[in-house]
């Protein structure tokens, strides 16, 4: 049965994981997986989200399946903080919980798969290095622009909107809604504009990944990309999660949302992502979209999950200002928001980082911010600068 399989090579960051744990230097700093850190190393669970868990502990009566959709009131509460108060409920829209961010992802690829057999999706580079399985799994053909230059520090953005003038009506194309990962990298308000103009002019179809909401400038400023997309396009899908802004990473809390021409089209849509999900992963997990639905349901969670998320994020801005301060070839992190910033380390920099003084981080050059502390910046400092390919 299986002798048609070929080895495949352990992932990356999964690998930085064991490396981590089993190196017994006390001074080792972990910039590898893509979680939130505090000053103690640790990954918190939020007060709101305990509060919650206390509530549907009492108050459950059942663990009984919910159906192809999930928590609907989990989707319907999340709608006014995705799409603003005037858009939240438009019958334009159709949301299905999902398992996580990435489950939302492949659901939107195996929708459009279904919706335009052939469809491509572009991509830009560098990008999450799990969005092109995930398309190709679906069997979008991917294709690729220019994003981020690593050694400037500098979003291209000139030739990535010259390589998409180049799509097709119909062609997909995958945008960072907030916080990009790995760069950290975000349009400014004119390119936002000038984005959205050419996706309803050439009639592409964007596909926004909205994974950190809230960790970078806020949640009203992270969503201004997504609702000008949607604003502009006729037609869009939103792939979102609640790993990260709530802290959930484990309970895999996502959910995705198409934006059809017409009410009617919405709904078709909607019908057929409940159709494939139901032959992906039937029934979505409902701890974790219960733990959101609650404190959404009640103002005093709202509000102390809004001061546990603003902590984080000034956290995170903290920490990049003070890398940004340590040294020149640091400065561009200031300019950057959210948990990532890619550096120009070659690969043999990152490895001798590893080996010789403990710092790990993936392959690529992109560093998890929350994984640094006041104490630590100035030892990564004096241990990477020497090692960064000098930039502009």
């Amino acid at each position: 049965m299986f002798s048609g399989l070929s080895p495949q090579p352990a992932d990356g960051l999964l690998r930085l994981i064991v490396l981590h744990r089993d190196d017994p230097r006390p001074g080792k700093i972990d910039l590898g997986v893509g979680i939130y850190r505090d000053d103690d190393g640790a990954t918190p669970v939020l007060k709101a989200v305990k509060a919650a868990e206390h509530i549907l502990l009492e108050t459950q009566e059942s663990k009984s399946y919910l159906g192809a959709d999930g928590d609907v009131g989990f989707v319907q509460l999340l709608e006014p903080i995705i799409f603003g108060a005037e858009m939240a409920g438009s019958s334009r829209l159709g949301g299905v919980q999902t398992p996580g961010g990435t489950g939302a992802l492949r659901l939107a690829a195996e929708l459009v798969a279904q919706s335009r057999p052939g469809a491509r999706i572009w991509t830009g580079t560098p990008t999450w290095p799990n969005h092109a399985p995930i398309f190709a799994g679906a069997g979008l053909e991917i294709l690729t622009h220019p994003f981020f230059d690593a050694e400037t520090q500098r979003i291209e953005f000139g030739a990535m909107m010259n390589a998409l003038e180049s799509a097709e009506p119909g062609d997909v194309v995958l945008v960072h809604g907030s916080s990009h990962n790995p760069t950290g990298a975000e349009l400014d308000e004119g390119q936002a504009e000038a984005l959205a103009e050419l996706c309803a002019r050439r009639g592409l179809v964007p596909l926004i990944d909205l994974a950190y909401q809230g960790l970078g400038r806020g949640l009203e400023e992270d969503a201004g990309l997504a609702r000008r997309l949607l604003a502009a396009c006729d037609e869009a899908l939103l792939a979102y999660s609640c790993d990260k802004n709530f802290g959930l990473y484990r309970e895999r809390v996502g959910a995705l949302w198409v934006q059809g021409q017409t009410a009617d089209a919405t709904q078709i849509a909607r019908d057929n992502m409940l159709v494939v999900a139901r032959g992906i992963w039937s029934m979505p997990p409902d701890h974790g979209a219960a733990i959101v639905r609650v404190i959404l349901e009640r103002p005093e969670l709202v509000a102390l999950w809004h001061a546990e998320l603003d902590e984080m994020r000034d956290r995170i801005s903290r920490l990049r200002e003070k890398l940004a301060e340590s040294h020149p070839l640091f400065a561009g992190a200031a300019r950057q928001t959210g948990m990532f910033a890619l550096l120009p380390f070659s690969p043999e920099a990152v490895t001798e980082l590893r080996e010789m003084h403990g710092i790990y981080m993936a392959g690529n050059g992109r560093i998890n911010i929350a994984g640094l502390t006041e104490e630590n910046i100035e030892r990564f400092v004096e241990a990477a600068a020497p090692l960064l390919r000098v930039y502009a």
